[in-house]
């Protein structure tokens, strides 16, 4: 009874193990979460951003809808844009639905 006592008792200063050791695991994981997973989601974000910001008249897009089709102008301080899908054909579409440009064929 009296050893069962004894293990229970407190550890000393070092037997505990406590401290920035006891941390370390946690913080490696957030670090490693961060260089995997939040630091190339950013990137992509920026890159998404700077390429809508980078639209002009004539460029060929297609939307996060699917829809593919030209851009023949801006609206509402190029929050806007007028989407031609077909001859007599258009649409208008938040800036922010374009999903990506279309590559011309032979650049």
């Amino acid at each position: 009874m009296v050893e069962f006592v004894m293990l229970m008792a407190p550890q000393g200063a070092d037997g505990g193990g406590g401290g920035l050791m006891g941390f370390l695991p946690f913080l490696v994981i957030i670090v490693i979460m961060y260089f995997l997973m939040i630091r190339p989601q950013m990137k992509k974000q920026k890159e998404r951003q700077k390429m809508i910001d980078a639209l002009k008249k004539g460029d060929k897009v297609v939307t996060t809808g699917g829809i593919y089709g030209k851009i023949v102008g801006f609206t509402d301080n190029d929050k806007t844009i007028i989407l031609q899908v077909d001859d007599k054909v258009k649409l208008n579409v938040d800036r922010g639905s374009i999903n990506n440009i279309q590559e011309k064929p032979g650049a």
